[in-house]
């Protein structure tokens, strides 16, 4: 079977889908307006997906672009070094100009759509994340589209996806999607920058993703999209790991989801899904961008965790970060390589006075019976 047929097949086997659309294909790039025969072109595409029966999800980038204008700020600055409140003030005047023009294409077609916003606050969240799980189910029930992009306007620096790759990663896994389709100005995965190395070859297919691909990853060029290559294969680990397919496709050309399907003139790269038996709360937990803290194991701990153990006190040397009973925080072993991640029982403040002690001393020393471990195993996701 040959790489481009297998593509094919992945896609046409999804029942449900999220289709990231890029900056620069949704936008023009002088900041005019919004490229709205390509969305035209979208719409009917998406349309056509329908009527096999597939549900669709969108995460769409544009919203700070098309507001530049409005604040002032020159087409030719990087979305990096634009001051963080007048991005998010660009994204607010922008974002009403994105979904119209969604809003118009679609409906056309006849289709329905909602627009969702989301922060990475809420998806790391388990309740909120349950919440936003909920809606977009109850959406997609009605045939109703979900539009996503990330809150700009309320989202902080520290606290914020970055670019909407990840978003989407983080979205398919909210509602057990079977694919992630990435709609960029690339065809994917170069063993090196093509237009640095004119020998760079095209990778049309991972199976399994290794550290010399995220090595020919590299960071993005300035211009209208805040990722690159990068955050792609990135999102691609997010959500391979979790069992969902994630594919890159060139999608500049009108009609590239009909291309993609059908006639295939698209170059694309897909990373394909790994095997997942996870629990939804435990792809919730591994999926985690910003963990609030950690605890560091002694050998001892890491080889009773791999062997199916919880995580005691006694096993503990030290933690890191600050961090409430429930957050989800790293588990690293005591040379820092990451082990997993999993739910705390304590707050860093009663567990730092408990790092490093029998289980039997907890209520003498913190003057409750609490849990006897640190993290139980059932809320706890090792690595492979």
């Amino acid at each position: 079977m040959s790489s481009k047929t297998r593509t094919v097949d992945i896609l046409k086997s999804c029942q449900i889908l999220v289709i990231k659309i890029g900056t620069a294909l949704v936008t023009q790039s002088d900041g005019s307006g919004v490229r709205q025969g390509w969305l035209d072109a979208l719409a009917e595409d998406v349309k056509a997906l329908r009527e096999r029966g597939m549900q669709v999800v969108i995460v769409t980038s544009g919203a700070v672009a098309l507001g530049r204008k409005a604040l002032h700020i020159d087409m030719n600055t990087p979305p990096t070094a634009i001051p963080l409140e007048k991005k998010q003030a660009a994204s607010a005047v922008g974002q009403y100009h994105l979904f119209h023009a969604y809003h118009q294409s679609f409906a056309h077609q006849g289709l329905e759509l909602a627009q969702v916003l989301l922060t990475m606050s809420e998806t790391e969240n388990w309740r909120m994340h349950l919440n936003a799980r909920a809606t977009l189910g109850a959406l997609m029930v009605q045939g109703i589209i979900p539009v996503i992009n990330e809150n700009d306007t309320i989202s902080t620096g520290e606290i914020r996806f970055g670019d909407n790759d990840r978003l989407a990663a983080r979205v398919a896994q909210m509602i057990d999607a079977d694919a992630v389709l990435l709609l960029s100005t690339t065809d994917g995965l170069y063993t090196d920058h093509p237009g640095h190395n004119p020998d760079a070859t095209h990778i049309p297919l991972v199976e399994k993703i290794t550290t010399e691909h995220v090595k020919m990853a590299g960071d993005a060029v300035p211009g209208l999209s805040t990722g690159g290559m990068k955050s792609k294969v990135e999102a691609a680990q997010a959500a391979t790991s979790t069992g969902i397919h994630l594919i890159i496709a060139d999608g500049l050309e009108k009609h590239v989801l009909r291309d993609v399907f059908e006639e295939f003139k698209t170059r694309t790269t897909a990373f394909l899904a790994q095997k997942s038996t996870q629990t939804a709360k435990k792809r919730w937990m591994s999926a985690h961008l910003r963990p609030k803290g950690a605890y560091i194991l002694d050998k001892g701990a890491s080889k009773a965790l791999k062997s199916g153990k919880s995580l005691l006190p006694v096993g503990v040397m030290a933690l890191e970060g600050h961090f409430q009973r429930g957050d989800v925080i790293e588990i690293k072993h005591f040379n820092g390589d990451r082990l997993g991640m999993g739910l705390s029982a304590y707050s860093s403040d009663d567990a730092q006075k408990i790092i490093g002690k029998a289980s039997d001393e907890i209520p003498s020393i913190l003057g409750y019976a609490g849990r006897s471990e640190l993290i139980h195993r059932n809320d706890m996701v090792l690595q492979d």
